[in-house]
């Protein structure tokens, strides 16, 4: 994201719309856009991350498991 420091007059004016819109000013307007950029990338770097591997069945999940084996096995 740009800083106000950065940015155009053109931009800086297009921001500035906005921000009236939303009812805040422009430095408001900005830093709420630079939260929701950085949430939206901590988001997409979550969900490529691999899922954990399944965990292992506890004490009554493993008698649970037998109780439903046939008595033959």
């Amino acid at each position: 994201m740009k800083t106000p420091q950065t940015m155009t007059d053109g931009q800086r004016a297009y921001e500035a719309k906005r921000a009236v819109k939303a009812g805040m000013s422009l430095d408001k307007w900005l830093q709420a856009k630079q939260r929701d950029q950085e949430a939206e990338e901590k988001a997409r770097q979550k969900a490529s991350e691999p899922p954990p591997p399944p965990k292992k069945p506890g004490f009554f999940g493993r008698l649970l498991e037998r109780a439903r084996r046939p008595l033959g096995s």
